[in-house]
């Protein structure tokens, strides 16, 4: 069976549930309970939480003890959160959520056979348990997300940095996985604001930011750590491709042009790497990455200086 093009819109609102047929797996038998019981009870432990990924995952295992399904993927672009529960399988059900006229994001359900129209219905019915619970967790996430995220460039700010970073470290150690840093400096760019103004220093700063974020997966965090200088976490990244990594950076930033008044404008970066080392903590991982971006800059800049 042929995947809809388009997901069906599911307006809270207007309570107007509008189905399509889908693909899906069923999921092991749960304990059997009727819609009136399931929604009373999915409407309670749903305002349980203002974690949208917990509140979904209630969501997904609450429907599976009426309608057997193997995956549930949710997508919400504002926030920037996508979350697959369970495993891709053949038939799907789209639906787009809106609520007060305002996006709550996508749902994907799909299962090995075909969604009865009974089961579409009992589906639409139990998706209007999320609106709320699922509009106060988004507008959460986004609070959240501003509160660590660096305004002008878009990247994670330090206060996100110090959060993560131990994080990764942790489960790097857990996992027996590399993890390795990269700490970058913008090269003079005080002459910049200086001869050109604060303007032009913070369309470089924007512009380095994206091109950094658009060379780099999407596990990789990118945080602002200080005026000019960023912190690049490279997940499940051992030292050789870190300084391949780097050198790509160093790269792309040298290909930029910046209009200015008589000539355009070229920026170099300078750049030091880390890579975690067994038993490592995150302060220190850092403060080797800090050590090599010294020696790069002292060393005369426009260059990646590996960490010993």
């Amino acid at each position: 069976m042929s995947s809809p093009s388009r997901p069906q819109t599911i307006d809270f609102d207007t309570a107007r549930l509008q189905r399509q047929g889908s693909r899906n797996r069923p999921a092991a038998p749960l304990a059997p309970v009727d819609l009136p019981r399931l929604s009373q009870q999915l409407s309670q432990q749903l305002q349980s939480s203002l974690e949208a990924e917990k509140i979904l995952g209630f969501f997904f295992h609450g429907v599976q003890r009426l309608i057997p399904l193997s995956t549930m993927a949710y997508q919400h672009q504002e926030s920037d959160l996508y979350l697959q529960l369970g495993e891709d399988s053949q038939h799907t059900a789209y639906y787009a959520l809106r609520h007060q006229g305002k996006s709550l994001g996508h749902l994907v359900f799909q299962r090995a056979s075909t969604f009865t129209e009974q089961e579409l219905s009992d589906l639409e019915t139990l998706m209007t348990c999320l609106a709320f619970p699922l509009q106060n967790a988004l507008l959460y996430r986004v609070a959240v997300q501003n509160a660590l995220r660096d305004p002008l460039t878009n990247t994670g700010n330090r206060n996100a940095m110090n959060q993560s970073l131990p994080r990764e470290v942790e489960a790097s150690h857990r996992h027996k996985q590399p993890l390795s840093l990269l700490m970058l400096d913008i090269d003079f760019f005080k002459n910049v604001n200086d001869s050109y103004g604060h303007g032009t220093g913070d369309e470089v700063l924007r512009v380095i930011a994206h091109v950094l974020k658009t060379q780099l997966r999407n596990i990789d965090r990118v945080f602002r750590y200080g005026g000019e200088e960023f912190v690049i976490v490279l997940s499940n990244t051992d030292r050789d491709c870190a300084a391949t990594i780097g050198e790509r950076l160093r790269r792309s930033v040298l290909e930029l042009e910046f209009p200015g008044p008589n000539a355009a404008l070229n920026m170099s970066i300078s750049l030091g790497c880390s890579t975690l080392l067994p038993a490592e903590s995150a302060d220190s991982l850092l403060r080797r990455a800090d050590n090599a971006l010294y020696i790069a800059k002292r060393e005369g800049r426009n260059r990646l200086t590996m960490a010993g």
